[in-house]
């Protein structure tokens, strides 16, 4: 197993992880709906990781197309759901427009996932 898949399937443990305690946050909390909609995409994505690098190994994604969409999906996910919770806690964004810079680059991402299966050798 390559570098870039453990470290992948390391932070989607990660996500995966902040993902459920910001859906435990948005249960508890007074107007968290940011939150459950961080809770979301962490989640998701970090499902989305770990059947990228899945399909990775098995050959049945073009290799650098498969690890740009995977790592698009860490990024992207990272970018939202950041935003999002330091909106939430701290009132201000992380960076402007970081909040849909990471939805775009999740679609980008899902979208490399369909060339990259197009694109595979087997």
């Amino acid at each position: 197993m390559t570098l870039a898949f453990r470290l992948l399937i390391g932070l989607a443990g990660l996500m995966g992880a902040a993902g459920v305690a910001l859906a435990a946050a948005s249960a508890h909390g007074a107007d968290a709906s940011r939150l459950a909609s961080a809770s979301a995409m962490l989640l998701f994505h970090a499902t989305a990781i770990l059947a990228g690098v899945a399909l990775l190994a098995r050959g049945l994604l073009h290799g650098g197309i498969g690890l740009v969409a995977a790592f698009g999906f860490l990024i992207g996910a990272a970018l939202f759901a950041g935003d999002l919770t330091l909106r939430q806690y701290a009132g201000h964004s992380l960076f402007p427009y970081a909040a849909p810079t990471g939805g775009t680059v999740m679609i980008l991402s899902w979208l490399a996932v369909t060339l990259a299966a197009v694109a595979a050798r087997k």
